[in-house]
């Protein structure tokens, strides 16, 4: 195992910094690095919206981006558990081969990421500490989360200021103009994914400082 870990899950809302902090965390560990995007892409290329509807359905229904925020944040979770038996059997194949990888994206449901850490033998990581943790949604306090480590971990990344997030994507996309809206799902589905991820002991690392966020995840996942 490298960091005492053989898969490293890493969640959090479209614009918190995923990218950021994965793509330094697999150099770092020398592993794969896998985006639940690209799983995505290549489900939605092998079958069709009648076999899978709700993988298909931003594409199906454009119309859908003008939803309320809370219904296009409740299609976002339906779309997670659809593709939740996918994200497993990428697990469970680099268990079996012994390929170290990280997977990381806004398609990871806390639930599975505790499910997956629990039934391969370890704990979802380490509780945050207070002190940068402090406001957020996650989890308080030092110690281990139940299970302890095992082949399994994970971490969310949470930003919670519709602000930073409008001036992520801008950052990230800047021919697209202010893209208040799409913060604002993002701030909603963020907030969800770390009460969800507290309630389960996963633990919630906040996205700032950028500078120490790949050190802060190091921490909560333990040595």
């Amino acid at each position: 195992m490298v960091g005492g870990w053989k898969v490293l899950l890493l969640g959090g809302a479209s614009g918190t910094g995923k990218s950021r902090v994965s793509y330094p965390l697999a150099r770092r560990y020398g592993v794969a690095l896998v985006e639940l995007d690209d799983i995505v892409e290549a489900l939605q290329a092998v079958t069709t919206p009648e076999q899978q509807p709700l993988l298909h359905y931003w594409n199906t229904h454009p119309e859908a981006a003008h939803l309320p925020p809370d219904e296009i944040v409740r299609l976002q979770i339906a779309t997670c558990e659809a593709l939740a038996p996918a994200v497993e059997a990428v697990v469970a194949n680099h268990l079996e081969t012994g390929t170290p990888v990280v997977i990381e994206g806004d398609y990871l449901l806390p639930s599975l990421a505790a499910e997956l850490a629990g039934r391969y033998g370890g704990g979802a990581g380490r509780t945050a500490g207070a002190p940068e943790t402090a406001g957020a949604p996650g989890p308080q306090g030092g110690g281990d989360a139940p299970g302890g480590h095992g082949d399994v971990v994970a971490a969310f990344l949470h930003e919670p200021d519709r602000a930073q997030l409008v001036e992520n994507y801008r950052r990230r996309e800047p021919g697209a103009g202010e893209q208040t809206g799409r913060a604002e799902v993002s701030a909603r589905y963020g907030d969800w994914l770390a009460a969800r991820a507290a309630e389960a002991g996963v633990p919630v690392v906040p996205a700032r400082p950028w500078s120490t966020a790949v050190r802060r995840v190091i921490e909560v996942l333990g040595p």
